[in-house]
């Protein structure tokens, strides 16, 4: 697989995110695939990295939580996005305990597209449509470098942890699933 890093391939909200963020620099490290790289499996084959280092941007809807501005509709949960490495799938019932929710469920993707601006396998960690409440997982510490998408599900940035978490946002959390 072939790539390009021109940056020409970031979503524009994404690339505008960058420049406010004071990260126009990263332009330059945006990596571009022929072929989408919807998965975790699927963008770490193409970058050629270990699984755990892409980071996944997972929007959750949440109910009845005191850290949560709103309540959603009645059908409508206040939507969470979360940071997990993709090696590991989301706790739900941890997500709900960090945030003393009544109930927590994956967002639909109309939901993730009208929150964040942008497709499921191409959601960026930051530079959303809407603010939202963000999680990261402590794993994502676990690396040097980790890969996220960068606002389309064919374009990927790496980034230090630490500094992805801090422009995100994040409360750093455990709350991937926990092995048998």
């Amino acid at each position: 697989m072939t790539t390009t890093t021109d940056g020409s391939g970031a979503h524009p909200r994404f690339a505008a995110a960058l420049e406010t963020l004071g990260l126009g620099d990263l332009h330059t490290e945006i990596r571009r695939f022929p072929d989408a790289t919807r998965t975790a499996a699927e963008a770490a084959a193409a970058i050629g990295c270990r699984l755990s280092q892409i980071c996944k941007s997972l929007i959750f809807a949440a109910w009845g939580s005191p850290l949560l501005e709103g309540d959603g509709g009645p059908g409508d949960g206040v939507p969470v996005l979360v940071l997990m490495d993709g090696a590991s799938r989301v706790d739900v019932e941890r997500v709900r305990e960090e945030l003393g929710a009544e109930k927590v469920t994956r967002a639909g993707a109309d939901v993730v597209r009208e929150t964040t601006g942008y497709a499921i396998g191409g959601v960026p960690p930051f530079g959303h449509r809407t603010r939202t409440h963000v999680l990261a997982d402590r794993a994502l510490l676990a690396h040097d470098t980790v890969w996220a998408a960068a606002g389309t599900p064919h374009t990927v940035f790496p980034m230090d942890p630490k500094t992805l978490i801090a422009h995100a946002g994040a409360t750093l959390v455990d709350v991937r699933e926990r092995s048998a």
